[in-house]
């Protein structure tokens, strides 16, 4: 009886408690509802409800979300082909309504993937600050170059900038193919996010599997700073520059200096990790072979006692029965009776 009225408290307990956690849950669940985005995500939502209006851009269903990363993707790698056929074509040809044509495809491209990165970004892509601003420059950058004259400073510009843009085309169709495939492997891992997405310059996870692309990155960055170097020249010489000259001189040195600061930033950690690990492998190494060493010590040691136990053994036997021959002896020469000692 007493123990059946302590269950029953214990249930009656255990109903109260969970009666106050579902009162909690549902508590907490009516303040997230009073926040419909998060704080962090707030600045993202902004710029692109102001792009596309009063519009939910949260994508609820989880395979939703990665089928718009992934038309993202694709979105990226088709434009770059087409910019790199549109600027190998103005290296060729010198017309101004070709050149007009893809200038308009830099600012189109750039503002809509300032907009699907911000939808990304809400979605809980982990996009890092400096690239999704290095796209606004860039879009900032296009429309620039969309209202600068024709003249003779663009035209000693013209020919500089068309090649600059095929040799970024190249650098980043094959970055992104690579980074692609890359991440799909640590996604398949775990070590990388569902909503990761493909980046123009270097970061932290590319350093297994795509270094060997620094050198082409490091490169391009090279020539933002030729171009700014050439466009600040060309702000002074020839005389009665626009004031296009010296903004895209700006913006180019601007994106170099942003590009290398934020690639040098994630090299000699990578390079000091390395070593860390190679440190710590060298260790473990060390160790599993002084416990092998001292392994195979004891093993020798064991083999060792079990040849030397039975020749103990045998001594130890001759020696008990020597004993008990020697115990015989006396007890038989103790027994005899006087007579048998005269007759020995």
């Amino acid at each position: 009886q007493a123990c059946n009225q302590r269950y029953i408290e214990l249930l009656e307990q255990l109903h109260s408690h969970q009666q106050m956690c579902f009162n909690e849950i549902k508590h907490q669940r009516y303040r997230m509802n009073q926040i419909p985005t998060p704080l962090f995500l707030f600045p993202c939502f902004f710029f692109a409800q102001i792009i596309l209006g009063d519009v939910n851009v949260s994508i609820l269903n989880r395979n939703d979300k990665v089928r718009y990363k992934d038309d993202y993707e694709k979105f990226k790698l088709i434009l770059n082909v087409i910019g790199l056929i549109m600027a190998f074509f103005n290296l060729i040809f010198n017309y101004r309504a070709l050149e007009l044509a893809f200038i308009f495809l830099l600012v189109w491209y750039y503002c809509t993937l300032t907009i699907r990165e911000s939808i990304l970004k809400v979605n809980g892509s982990r996009i890092k600050g400096w690239w999704r601003a290095h796209h606004f420059i860039s879009t900032v950058a296009a429309g620039v170059l969309l209202v600068w004259p024709q003249g003779e400073h663009w035209q000693i510009f013209r020919m500089q900038f068309m090649y600059f843009n095929v040799y970024i085309s190249i650098v980043q169709y094959l970055q992104f193919g690579y980074q692609k495939g890359l991440l799909y492997r640590l996604k398949a891992l775990g070590e990388r996010h569902n909503m990761d997405i493909t980046i123009e310059g270097f970061h932290s996870w590319m350093w297994r599997g795509l270094s060997f692309l620094l050198p082409f990155l490091f490169i391009g960055y090279g020539f933002q700073a030729y171009n700014a170097w050439t466009l600040y020249k060309l702000a002074y010489s020839p005389a009665d520059a626009p004031w296009h000259v010296s903004v895209m001189c700006g913006l180019f040195l601007l994106l170099f200096v942003g590009n290398m600061a934020t690639t040098l930033w994630v090299v000699p950690e990578k390079i000091r990790e390395r070593a860390k690990e190679r440190y710590r492998l060298q260790s473990m190494g060390k160790s599993m072979k002084l416990r092998k060493e001292m392994k195979n010590s004891a093993t020798d040691l064991d083999l060792s006692i079990g040849k030397l136990t039975p020749t103990s053994t045998l001594t130890a036997t001759a020696t008990s029965a020597a004993t008990a021959t020697s115990t015989v002896t006396s007890t038989a020469t103790a027994t005899q009776t006087p007579a048998d000692k005269k007759e020995i």
